[in-house]
């Protein structure tokens, strides 16, 4: 992995948390009004869980696109992009538009993402694919947890 391109990924996924953070607020009336399991980790679950595993999709996006060809690379950049949009969209629907349902559907696309980056990653490096692993794996806690709240919450 080199440096630059480390930096790179380290940027555009800093990008991506930055812009999360700026439309999720969890201590919003809205949101703490929603009835949520009772299995939901606490608030300060949240930061602690995302710091590492932005850490590692950085690190497994550098080791990635410093092992492919130009075409794969250029291939992977785009699924890369693209999981990163997907990843604030998330934020974006639920917390700002207050679309849990819509965020729901729009979590699953993550998902197929998350699916399609870890297959390339396997693919080139299994060491970024491990990377990306606790990444994908918290995406599917989230939508287990974003569709309980969508069931929980159906008749208010």
């Amino acid at each position: 992995m080199r440096l630059p391109t480390l930096v790179k990924t380290a940027a555009a996924v800093t990008v991506t948390a930055a812009a999360g953070a700026t439309v999720t607020d969890a201590s919003s009336r809205w949101y703490q009004r929603l009835r949520k399991p009772t299995w939901q980790p606490p608030p300060v679950a949240f930061p602690l869980a995302w710091t590492p595993l932005y850490a590692l999709i950085a690190v497994a996006g550098a080791r990635v696109l410093d092992r492919t060809s130009e075409a794969d690379r250029a291939a992977f950049t785009r699924a890369y992009a693209l999981n990163l949009a997907l990843n604030f969209g998330w934020s974006a629907l639920f917390f700002k538009a207050q679309k849990p349902a819509v965020a729901l559907a729009e979590i699953a696309a993550l998902n197929a993402s998350n699916f399609v980056l870890l297959r390339r990653a396997s693919q080139t490096d299994p060491v970024a694919a491990v990377a990306l692993a606790p990444y994908a794996a918290w995406t599917l806690f989230a939508t287990a947890l974003n569709g309980a709240i969508v069931r929980l919450n159906t008749n208010r």
